[in-house]
């Protein structure tokens, strides 16, 4: 691992720890060479359904992609950068497990908006106009007394 503060290679480990879901190891870092310390990721790399947009073409799935579409969503709102991070771990494990190589684009958007729904109501709502394209106000409106009228499940 090249220092990020003089570019050496040589350093080592000075502390490992897992996160709760042991998914990911942090390790803290020493350079052999400037002696200072620094922090390091790890993940499993796991391959991921590509998604089919609607107009056919075939696009990568984007874990930043989706990440910036949740916090958009809940800006200013009470839900924390660890829930939406949970969360999309979540989308991501869902997916893998439908086996599938190809899932539609749609299938992640409904299920952003559902799992938005459960976390904050109001990110739904900002989720789902963006989303949905209202075209004008009855549209949102009959998207508001949908979710009023169905209970929230938990």
């Amino acid at each position: 691992m090249k220092c990020p503060y003089c570019g050496h290679l040589e350093n080592r480990v000075v502390d490992s720890r897992l996160n709760k879901e042991y998914t990911i190891t942090r390790r803290r870092r020493m350079c052999d060479a400037c002696q200072r310390r620094f922090t390091t990721y790890e993940r499993l790399e796991v391959t991921m359904p590509m998604l089919v947009k609607k107009d056919g073409r075939r696009e990568s799935w984007d874990r930043q992609k989706v990440v910036e579409g949740v916090k958009k969503a809940c800006e200013k709102r009470p839900v924390s950068s660890e829930q939406i991070e949970e969360f999309v771990d979540g989308l991501e494990r869902e997916f893998q497990d439908l086996g599938e190589r190809e899932i539609p684009v749609r299938m992640v958007g409904e299920r952003v908006m559902d799992g938005l729904r459960q976390i904050d109501e109001v990110a739904y709502v900002r989720f789902a106009s963006v989303y949905r394209q209202f075209k004008d106000l009855n549209e949102f409106m009959q998207e508001l007394k949908s979710m009023l009228s169905s209970p929230k499940q938990k």
